[in-house]
């Protein structure tokens, strides 16, 4: 797995670049804007060309947005909708600009207008917006929910009907996040229960939709419901559900980004390049392959005849 975190951009959008690489991490997540605005200041051109500048000459291997909080595509009210809507399309220019490759987001939820009400909803916000951006390069990467209160997507089949009826598979993905499968009642702690997991995955939104992860420990008990994230062996999950999924090579070029808590007083993320290692910890050591046999190596014989 590609691995890497959320971070800052208050000092500017190329530092949250060499504050990633100062803790060693490949992969960077950022908010583009405030996450409760629904609307930001627009983004320079010319600090979106050194971003992804520094992105490039740094080697970042995988770069994402999240998208802010306040928007719901599910969401039966009309004003509302409209204006998660447009804070969606919104996001989705910043995303292209900055050239990240994936807009991570909450679907949303339906708000007592029922589960597949919402869900036709989510799916209709997001094939207006496929259809009205046919050269945008970003994949929209849709995250599981914990599950608490009408919260759209704690099941996989719920991310699989999304993505069945926007029907764009080059275009929709999935970010899963370990602490909200936790808090939606998948223990992944045990191989059994891991390989059920990917055999549900693999069921229902199939194993090439998932596109980002969110690596998160969780506070809370095992189908809780409750969106509480702990560091990486720290929580309720442990470190042996981590290693399953480290360990598993279908994911190898998979990003995985660290949303786990932060000291207030700690600007050098000296917490997140603590999970980083801890993570890196649980990732199997190949062996390098055993030397074969030497190659017996033919020598050509020269022509005798001149020609």
């Amino acid at each position: 797995m590609i691995l890497g975190a959320h971070l800052g951009i208050a000092k500017g959008l190329p530092e949250a670049v060499l504050d990633l690489r100062g803790i060693g991490g490949d992969a960077l997540q950022i908010f583009s804007k405030s996450p409760q605005m629904w609307n930001g200041p627009p983004i320079a051109p010319a600090a979106a060309e050194s971003f992804r500048t520094a992105v490039r000459e740094r080697g970042v291997r995988a770069t994402a947005v999240h998208h802010g909080y306040l928007a719901n595509l599910g969401s039966p009210k009309p004003e509302t909708l409209a204006r998660s809507r447009a804070a969606f399309r919104d996001e989705v220019a910043r995303a292209e600009l900055l050239g990240v490759d994936g807009l991570i987001f909450h679907p949303g939820a339906h708000l007592d207008s029922g589960v597949e009400a919402g869900l036709k909803t989510v799916a209709e916000s997001l094939r207006a917006v496929v259809d009205e951006t046919p050269n945008c390069h970003v994949r929209f990467l849709l995250e599981n929910a914990a599950g608490q209160g009408t919260t759209l997507c704690s099941k996989l089949e719920e991310l699989a009907t999304v993505l069945a009826a926007v029907g764009a598979p080059d275009r929709l993905g999935v970010t899963l996040d370990t602490c909200h499968l936790f808090a939606a009642g998948w223990d992944f702690r045990t191989e059994a229960g891991y390989g059920r997991l990917v055999d549900q995955v693999r069921d229902t939104i199939g194993v090439t939709a998932v596109r980002a992860f969110h690596l998160n420990d969780a506070k809370a008990e095992l189908g809780s419901h409750l969106d509480r994230h702990e560091n990486i062996g720290k929580g309720q999950i442990g470190l042996e559900g981590f290693r399953h999924l480290l360990g598993d090579p279908q994911w190898r070029d998979i990003p995985g980004y660290l949303e786990t808590p932060l000291d207030d007083d700690d600007e050098g993320y000296g917490r997140y390049a603590g999970d980083l290692a801890t993570l890196r910890s649980l990732v199997p050591v190949t062996p390098p392959a055993a030397p074969g046999p030497p190659v017996r190596r033919r020598t050509r014989r020269p022509s005798s005849t001149i020609k």
